[in-house]
């Protein structure tokens, strides 16, 4: 932006008219023909943009200069003291998941495996029944209640914190549906996980907390509802993300790199400390509950609670030849990671045009029937393996052979003849997803599982995950990926041990590094997957294998298609802005881009009827508004949003009998908060507003409630940088304008440099250009002689 500081600009509208240029038009025309911006990036579909840029109007500038001295540290503190409680919040939340998912599920395989003893068929019923119910409650409390709780909500959130509000997904029931509709899937059995719902539930408690509560259900309270902005709820949401990563890998400092590897598209060195402290937050709150619950008081919860798979006493070192090997973990990873990806794509595809559209029974009856198979599946096929002899343990490990049913550990007995014995497939199927990570991750075993008991897990488990995942509940990724990741690497692991015939291998590695590649695959994540892979599994010795598989997995992952979150992002119609523009942009401009639009614009002082019409006839949500110069030209005076137009539409306290400019007392009758859109709310439409003839034909000044100082681009600018600008800024409208013809000055990066005096409260720009104009102004009758200096004087 240029701008002059040897000019008196009296106000906004001024100020405008000095920077601003004429508007671009298509055909020569006027600006009520041109053909600039002022519509949507993505106008045509169903989500719509956040406003992230701040609006400098009258009301917005009224409230900063009547703000106390004591606001700014306030403001600070509420910061601070949410990032706490949204850490609380989080932290107590996954507590609760899981204490649930583990007694039910405890309470699942007690009581099949007392029954079964007497009679297989009924044990198979209860345990069929067991899940099916669980799976209804979740999906009948999504489709009838919270229809934005179904799937991990990752997708949401970040189109959230990329620019694009998706109403719903930031809701209290979302949050009640999200909660509530994960334990009964997981705890269903379903090939689903809890830990997307679960940074999902983060972002929902940041925002509820950054609204001030939630007004429809009367949990609100004023003294709290000062975060009015998008961008301090954009700042609440990401400690929401990364609370809710720390909360479900206990991995506080994954959950950071988390937000801002895989979340976010802003960031800044204030909201890292507010994330790393609601992260450590977390970690406090998880580890109390964990301590709690170890004498026994959480019923079936047991150490398995939460995902902590410490395989610190598994394998010390490892040598070069084990490299290739794992190098090709992290191929099988990749390519089995974009195959997930492609047919999750194509199956939900399908499914939201020919399932989902026929009703909500379609939907419920579809997750009843994919937890019906999965039920089976679970039962029937352990009958397929025979049982084996318990091996030989220590007794202090722990570990017990076949270990007691409902609690956590290795070897189940299903169905087998012996006391002694277990089954290595029902090891897998009859746990909690958590514990059979733990165990396929296990050292010491070797020998537990079969390479045909593995294999058949591996294809019967990554079909159900492909399948499962799009159904109409709460769906998260990252444990049934590591499940299937684990299993092929751990098979990968066996293969390495026969042909190298060496002790100090150990198949538990190999299934984490199995796991790491499948997720790196699907998801595409580096740097945050790294942190959490070592801060769960507690053994720093294997980063750089871990690095290693990352790498290539997600090399050859994105040879073939997009990461997950990025497909079901488009698939939901969120139109994401991705880190780096197209290559085709660098050979575009802004005039290339916006070519065939057509803008409307607005007069300064407009007619309510014409505004009516406007809004009525044109989807945009920015309207350039115009006045005419001092030599009759059109000048552009700023920028006024839709939402902004309706508020003034239907408070009315505005219009005016006079098509003339209004006086000074305007600015008193609205503030800045009049124009904050709810976040639980699509906010006001055209079609809810009532206006009489006689209200129609008054007039409306717009330029007290105009954005002055938009973003503007030349119009021969590379789209590619427009699209830097548009990313990095998180803007949601840009004006392309024509060359201007006058330079009314330029800053560099001294004058943005202030210098304060201890003694008086008046900072001086350290610019030489401005020091030359204080000390001309001190000079009193040579200042005339300075000021023809100065227009041309550039400090770089």
């Amino acid at each position: 932006m240029l701008s002059g500081g040897d000019h008196d600009v009296p106000d906004g509208i001024g100020m405008a008219r000095l920077e601003w240029t004429r508007l671009p038009t298509a055909e020569g025309a006027g600006p009520s023909t041109s053909a600039a911006a002022g519509d949507e990036l993505f106008s045509a579909a169903a989500v719509e943009s956040l406003d992230y840029e701040v609006i400098e109007n009258y009301a917005y500038r009224e409230e900063q200069a009547q703000r106390s001295k004591f606001w700014v540290p306030y403001y600070v503190m509420l910061k601070w003291l949410f990032s706490l409680l949204i850490g609380v919040g989080t932290g107590l939340a996954a507590i609760f998941i899981n204490l649930a998912v583990e007694n039910f599920s405890g309470w699942k395989y007690t009581a099949t495996f007392a029954i079964i003893k007497h009679s297989y068929f009924v044990g198979f019923f209860v345990y069929t029944v067991f899940n099916l119910a669980l799976v209804f409650s979740s999906v009948y409390i999504v489709t009838n209640f919270a229809p934005a709780a179904a799937g991990s909500g990752i997708p949401e959130i970040k189109g959230y914190l990329n620019g694009v509000d998706t109403h719903g997904i930031l809701l209290f029931r979302t949050l009640v549906g999200k909660i509530f509709g994960s334990i009964g899937s997981v705890g269903g059995g379903l090939a689903l996980g809890k830990e997307g719902p679960l940074v999902h539930t983060g972002a929902c408690i940041a925002s509820l907390l950054g609204q001030g509560g939630s007004a429809k259900y009367h949990l609100s309270s004023r003294w709290v509802r000062i975060f009015e902005s998008d961008r301090d709820r954009r700042d609440l949401v990401t400690c929401g993300c990364a609370a809710g990563v720390a909360a479900a890998f206990r991995a506080p400092v994954g959950g950071v790199l988390f937000a801002l590897e895989e979340v976010t598209s802003w960031w800044r060195s204030h909201l890292m400390w507010r994330v790393f402290f609601t992260s450590a937050v977390v970690a406090v709150v998880v580890r109390s509950a964990m301590n709690w619950c170890a004498s026994g008081k959480c019923g079936h919860f047991g150490a398995g609670g939460f995902i902590i798979w410490d395989i610190s006493g598994g394998q010390e070192d490892y040598s070069y030849q084990e490299l290739f090997p794992m190098a090709i973990i992290g191929v099988i990873g990749g390519l089995l990671g974009a195959l997930f990806n492609q047919l999750t794509l194509y199956i939900t595809k399908w499914r939201r045009t020919y399932l989902h559209k026929k009703g909500k029974r379609v939907q419920i009856f579809e997750a009843c029937l994919i937890s019906v198979v999965t039920s089976t599946i679970s039962f029937v096929l352990p009958l397929l393996r025979k049982c084996s002899p318990c091996p030989q343990l220590d007794t202090n490990s722990g570990i017990e052979c076949p270990h007691p049913p409902g609690t956590d550990g290795n070897f189940v007995n299903f169905y087998c003849s012996k006391d002694k014995e277990y089954n290595d497939l029902a090891t897998i199927f009859f746990n909690t997803q958590d514990d059979a990570i733990r165990n396929l991750f296990s050292a010491k075993t070797f020998h537990e599982y079969s390479a045909q008991s593995l294999i058949t897990f591996l294809v019967m488990f990554y079909s159900l995950a492909v399948v499962t995942f799009g159904t109409a509940v709460p769906a998260g990724q990252f444990v049934p990926g590591i499940m299937i990741g684990s299993t092929y690497g751990r098979l990968v692991g066996m293969f390495v041990v026969r042909f190298y015939k060496k002790l100090n291998i150990e198949e538990g590695t190999y299934a984490l590094l199995g796991a790491a590649s499948f997720l790196g695959g699907s998801m595409r994540m580096t740097v945050s997957l790294c942190v959490i892979m070592v801060e769960i599994t507690n053994n720093l010795k294997l980063l750089p294998l871990i690095m290693l598989v990352l790498l290539v997995s997600k090399a050859v992952g994105d040879f073939f298609n997009e990461g997950l979150y990025e497909e079901q992002a488009r698939l939901r119609g969120i139109p994401l802005l991705d880190s780096r523009p197209k290559q085709v942009m660098r050979n575009m401009n802004a005039k290339d881009a916006c070519k065939n639009q057509k803008v409307v614009c607005l007069p300064r002082v407009s007619r309510v009827v014409d505004i009516v019409s406007v809004l009525r006839t044109n989807k945009h949500n920015g309207f350039p508004v115009v006045d005419r110069g001092q030599n009759g030209e059109s000048l552009v005076i700023g920028l006024i949003l839709r939402s902004h137009l309706l508020v003034l539409l239907q408070a009315k306290i505005d219009f005016q009998n006079s098509p003339f400019p209004c006086g000074p007392g305007v600015l008193n009758r609205h503030n800045f908060s009049d124009f904050v859109k709810p976040a639980s709310s699509k906010g006001k439409s055209i079609d809810d507003i009532h206006l009489t003839e006689d209200e129609l034909g008054l007039y409306l000044d717009l330029s007290p409630f105009v954005n002055p100082s938009p973003y503007i681009v030349p119009e021969d600018m590379s789209l590619a940088k427009v699209y830097n600008l548009f990313r990095q800024l998180g803007l949601r409208h840009v004006f392309v304008v024509p060359r201007p013809t006058r330079v009314v000055g330029l800053i560099t990066r001294k004058d943005l440099l202030l210098e304060e005096d201890g003694n008086t409260v008046m900072a001086e720009l350290q610019s030489t250009s401005v020091r030359g104009l204080l000390n001309g102004r001190l000079l009193g009758g040579n200042a005339h002689l300075e000021r023809p200096l100065l227009d041309n004087l550039v400090i770089e």
